[in-house]
């Protein structure tokens, strides 16, 4: 994971979310729903993932459907 990202680093690019490990399908679709919405609210991505987790575990409570995501580069 650390190469992929890095690439995207090197590629100029600002930021990106990144999986750390395989997260099942549902989880990561409600995850990154909720993560767009609070994009839209909130211009601090760091704060919108937080939502988007905080969100996503009320319907999956496991933290293995939710905490293998992270934001790399710029907030």
């Amino acid at each position: 994971m650390v190469g992929l990202s890095r690439a995207f680093v090197s590629a100029k690019v600002k930021r990106v979310v990144v999986s750390l490990w395989s997260v099942p399908d549902n989880p990561t679709a409600l995850l990154m729903t909720e993560f767009y919405r609070s994009v839209q609210r909130q211009s601090d991505k760091a704060i919108a993932l937080r939502q988007a987790m905080l969100t996503t575990m009320k319907q999956y409570p496991h933290p293995f459907d939710w905490a293998a995501f992270l934001l790399i580069g710029q907030p």
